[in-house]
């Protein structure tokens, strides 16, 4: 079993530096304004900004402090919020296909929960329930951490989870993080596994 984050060379987590994190809060700008139909103006206008500054913000030319990011996000209608990281290990079947586990989780908009996606060449569509246990079972046993981020919501995954046919090796490395996101009756192996 790897863990899937990167390690400097000191041991410790390597840290992005201000560049990546200056472009990623432009984004997430970004698409806050796009998302309410604002233009740059507008939003600046409304978040007691200019619209110079909120350009420099979006482009990663310039990064705002903490309350300045939650007064922009709050004009154009959402809030700042504290989201837990997800990170993955990398786990190998007794057929020797690599799977990838992650340490909690995912919850996703009810529309990508239920969206159709297309996943090693066979499409699904996961609003219908046969479908996303199957889906699920592609997922669990051969996703990658951008596909188990992108269609797996932990929720679904939890009401799916006794009637998941999984290879073994799959099942006992993803129990501990399913059983932790039913609470403590599942931690203490109430889980059907």
């Amino acid at each position: 079993m790897m863990s899937a984050s990167a390690e400097g060379a000191a041991g410790r987590p390597s840290v992005p530096d201000v560049t990546f994190w200056a472009e990623r809060g432009g984004l997430l700008f970004q698409q806050a304004r796009h998302l309410s139909s604002m233009k740059q103006s507008a939003l600046a206008g409304l978040s007691g900004t200019s619209r110079t500054t909120l350009s420099a913000y979006e482009h990663g030319r310039k990064s705002p402090t903490l309350e300045t990011a939650g007064r922009i996000l709050d004009a154009a209608g959402f809030r700042l919020m504290l989201e837990p990281k997800i990170e993955f290990t990398e786990h190998v079947a007794d057929d020797g296909r690599r799977f990838h586990v992650p340490t909690r989780l995912p919850r996703l908009a009810p529309a990508r929960a239920l969206a159709s996606v297309t996943l090693h060449g066979r499409a699904y569509d996961l609003a219908e329930r046969a479908q996303r246990r199957e889906a699920y079972g592609v997922l669990l046993g051969a996703g990658g951490p951008e596909e188990v981020l992108a269609h797996l919501d932990g929720v679904l995954l939890v009401e799916l989870w006794p009637d998941l046919v999984l290879p073994a090796a799959v099942r006992e490395a993803w129990l501990p993080v399913v059983a932790e996101a039913r609470g403590p009756a599942a931690r203490d192996g109430v889980v059907a596994g």
